[in-house]
């Protein structure tokens, strides 16, 4: 018949294909046993994979990527099947003890789900996880009002905006305003549409191409791990490759010599791509070997414009104090010259001064000055040390000279200075740690006041204007004569050691981020050297004789050397040696010698991942500040049994690979006490129990990752107590719980009331933060608690997928200034009143469908924090 197919199969075909479908069927109860195991392992082995890509794409929108719809939905698959695999195991006793029926459908879907889960694993190997996400077109910068600057502004802004001018030059004098001017540039094209992309790069003294590629990498989103192994020219061909579709300003400050943008990558501007590029320098020369269409001098402010910026510096009260201040005033401000820098910190230093006499001694000293410099750039530096010089006590002024140790422009991180300042004594950090560091906090800002130092963007760090650093150089070696006491060629691209005449003299030295590879020199003499900067070159090598005499040295920085993996036996030489960083480099062994460094009050071997062991650690007794967070080192029982003899111990970090070293660690109080960061990684206890006793109101900071971990009991013992409530770990200050499984609930964070920052994340379990049976039952024990979080500065929430509550009812959050909640579908409110937060600032970052779609305590919180 037409149209017709006719098939034929043989009888034993028939027969196989029959006899398969009943041995399949007949497996559902027979192999029952083995196919459960069979799917929690595969299960097991599917979590994995998504922990692993979890992580991986983590990383990767911590660099401002977005993940694909992909790799979402197949997360969301994993999810569902996770919850479906638990529910069918949960359920397995009672459905296989029904009857026969029962028990063949439960194996038929414990059949089905392990074909579910392998077509899931085999669907979870993805390359490309994430795209990079429109970049800001341009990053506003903070600058302080200014005065003078406007009709600068606009005459700039003005000649960018012709045609026929594609680059432009700004120069003047140190201190007289050009990197505010540039800032201001940048800020005004915020709100506009004029470019594609604003990049500002600080240049500096001696610049480095691959330095700046980098910045500029970064502000366009492609700078990674990887890019930072690629070649030079590399790196140029992609810059231009970005760049050259786009209409891009480049801002750079601060340059010295002839900076070639084509060799970065950048195409030069010109009247098609309409770019611009705008730099700024102390010398018109320069503006000229940039061959700028334009060049602008930025002047020193008129006189009644410098009289007004002294003025508001100063303060009307200051200026009132007495009838002839306002006089010899306006005499200081012509000694200033009309440099904003001078009238910024001679203003700040004659704020607090409000006698007569005062003023006239002033006046006096800046007068001698400016009888004995007659060049103009030369004056500026002894106007600054008048106010270096009028620094309330020697300890500040020591403060100030140690910023000059890094590069210019550096940005120096708060919390390290304040190392340094410790461990070479120039704070006192023997009695009461905790108070040594407040000390160099109250230090950091009355230096920033004086306006000697500059808050950086990000509060954590410090900046240094080149002007000041140039007059703290100068003073140090002796105003120019004993250039060799403070030896600074930090980011001065040095392969070498440089030459020294008489090491007998130096005092300090800094040759931190540059190339060096070896170390050949035989220092000798050195015996007043007390501070050694070599952190961030590319050391391979130390001679064994480099060290033999530096028995004077407090401070040595060798970190981030990734391929120095051991140190001289002679480092055993440095007996008054206080502060060690090894951190990021590849060393291997500590050696033998390093127990002869009684004296160390400070060791950093963070993220030394080659380094294998720490073993006679206990002889180090003075040790007060011990780092190995992310080192290789094996901390086991062993490890611990040293720590405990360090009875000196203010502040550890560490990363535990087993949960019963954990569990012994936290019940020693006081390792438990000043732990600083702590992380365990992949172990699976049933629980962990901790007993805790009176802690001591020292604070310091946790970092805790706890994957599965069930639980986490505190055993509360109270003993000596004058507080009905106990506060177990007063210290705390960071928690970070991430990539933890099986745990339900944080409510031990209830006995962490200094608690500042909190984040969670990819932890799959979790249902609520703070548990509303747990917390009643632990008052029905303890005692009534406080709120909690009343110090929580920062919450960020990420990848919760069972997470319904952090609270069932409204905190206060008196710090509470950052709140971030990403993919946590399942929190369907905020513990949020329309007074949660006040005065506090707080920012929400959040989908907002979600956050628009979530349930509020009220329309008044709803339009508070959810405005429509």
């Amino acid at each position: 018949m037409g149209g017709c197919v006719s098939v034929s199969m043989s009888c034993d075909q028939t027969l196989n294909q029959v006899g398969r479908f009943l041995s399949e069927k007949t497996n559902y109860i027979h192999k029952l046993k083995e196919n459960v195991e069979t799917l929690e392992i595969a299960t097991q082995e599917l979590k994995d994979i998504r922990d692993d890509l979890l992580t991986r794409l983590y990383l990767e929108e911590e660099q401002g990527q977005r993940r694909l719809a992909t790799v979402q939905r197949w997360l969301s698959n994993v999810e569902r099947i996770e919850s479906q695999v638990n529910h069918l195991l949960i359920s397995g006793p009672t459905e296989i003890s029904r009857n026969f029926k029962s028990k063949f459908d439960y194996g038929e879907r414990v059949f089905k789900k392990i074909k579910e889960v392998q077509v899931l694993k085999s669907r979870g190997d993805f390359r490309v996880m994430a795209q990079r996400v429109p970049i800001p077109k341009v990053e506003e910068r903070l600058i302080q009002p200014v005065v003078g600057l406007e009709t600068v502004v606009e005459n700039v802004r003005s000649s960018l905006m012709k045609d026929e001018v594609g680059t432009l030059g700004l120069y003047g004098m140190g201190g007289v305003g050009k990197t505010t001017l540039l800032s201001q540039i940048n800020n005004n094209f915020v709100d506009t549409d004029d470019f594609d992309v604003v990049i500002w790069v600080v240049v500096s003294k001696d610049p480095q191409i691959e330095s700046i590629q980098e910045t500029i990498l970064r502000r366009l989103g492609r700078c990674d791990e990887e890019w930072k192994h690629k070649k030079e020219n590399e790196k140029a061909s992609e810059i231009k490759q970005i760049l050259k579709s786009k209409r891009y300003m480049l801002l750079l400050d601060d340059i010295w010599s002839k900076v070639d943008i084509q060799k970065i990558g950048v195409p030069l501007p010109t009247r098609t791509n309409r770019c611009k590029v705008v730099f700024t320098t102390r010398s018109k020369a320069v503006c000229s070997e940039m061959r700028a269409d334009v060049e602008k001098e930025v002047k020193c402010l008129a006189l009644d414009e410098a009289w007004e910026l002294f003025r508001m510096r100063v303060g009307d009260i200051t200026l009132k104090s007495h009838p002839e201040i306002p006089t010899v005033a306006r005499v200081i401000t012509q000694k200033c010259y009309g440099l904003p820098l001078a009238l910024n910190v001679i203003g700040e230093t004659m704020s607090s001064r409000r006698t007569i006499r005062e003023w006239s001694h002033a006046l006096d000293v800046l007068t001698s000055f400016a009888s004995e410099f007659s060049g103009m750039q030369d004056k500026i530096l002894p106007i600054l040390k008048f106010s270096y010089d009028n620094l309330d006590d020697e300890m500040l002024r020591k403060c100030l000279q140690y910023c000059a140790l890094f590069p210019e422009d550096y940005e120096i991180d708060k919390e390290e200075l304040v190392e340094y300042w410790i461990c070479e004594g120039i704070i006192d950090g023997n009695k009461d740690r905790g108070r040594a560091m407040n000390h160099g906090y109250e230090i950091m800002g009355t230096l920033v006041r004086a306006c000697l130092l500059m808050e950086y963007e990000h509060t954590d760090f410090l900046k240094m204007h080149d002007m000041v650093r140039e007059m703290a150089l100068w003073i140090t070696a002796d105003l120019g004569r004993n250039k060799e006491s403070f030896i600074v060629k930090a980011g001065a691209r040095l392969s070498h050691v440089p030459e020294v005449k008489d090491w007998r003299v130096v005092h300090k030295m800094s040759l931190m981020e540059n190339q060096i590879e070896r170390i050949n020199t035989c220092p000798c003499g050195t015996t007043k050297l007390v501070t050694l900067f070599l952190q961030n070159n590319n050391l391979v090598n130390i001679s064994e004789q480099f060290f033999k005499y530096m028995t004077e040295l407090k401070v040595l920085d060798l970190s981030s050397n990734e391929s120095l993996t051991q140190l001289p036996a002679e480092i055993s030489k440095l007996v008054s040696l206080q502060y060690l960083n090894l951190s990021r480099t590849g060393i291997e062994m500590l050696p033998v010698g390093i127990k002869e460094l009684r004296k160390l009050i400070h060791l950093d071997l963070e993220y030394t991942h080659k380094l294998e062991s720490v073993s006679g650690i206990s002889s180090l007794w003075n040790l007060q500040v011990l780092r190995l967070y992310e080192s290789n080192v094996p901390l086991d029982n062993g490890l611990v049994k040293e720590l405990q003899f360090l009875e000196h111990l203010k502040l550890l970090t560490l990363t535990l690979k087993d949960a019963s070293v954990m569990e012994r660690l936290l019940n020693i109080y006081s390792l438990r006490n000043f732990t600083r960061y702590l992380s365990l990684d992949k172990c699976i206890p049933k629980s962990i129990r901790i007993s805790l006793m009176a802690e001591s109101s020292d604070r310091c900071s946790h970092e805790m990752a706890y994957p599965n971990i069930s639980g986490i009991q505190i055993d509360w013992k109270q003993q000596n107590m004058t507080s009905a409530n106990p506060m177990c770990f007063r210290s705390l200050t960071r928690v970070d719980i991430v990539n933890c499984e099986g745990l339900r609930d944080l409510t031990w964070l209830i006995y962490a009331p200094s608690l500042t920052i909190l984040r969670v994340e990819m932890s799959f379990q979790i249902e609520e933060i703070i548990s509303k049976e747990k917390l009643l039952k632990a008052e029905n024990e303890e005692g009534k608690f406080t709120k909690p979080f009343l110090k929580l500065e920062s919450l960020s929430l990420r990848f919760l997928d069972a997470v319904k509550s952090i609270y069932w009812s409204p905190l206060p959050f008196p710090a509470l200034k950052r709140l971030k909640i990403f993919r946590c579908s399942t929190l369907m409110k905020l513990p949020l009143n329309s007074q949660s937060a006040k005065g506090c600032d707080l920012v929400i970052d959040a989908d907002r469908i979600w956050l628009q779609g979530i349930e509020w305590e009220d329309e008044a919180t709803k339009n508070r924090f959810c405005p429509s």
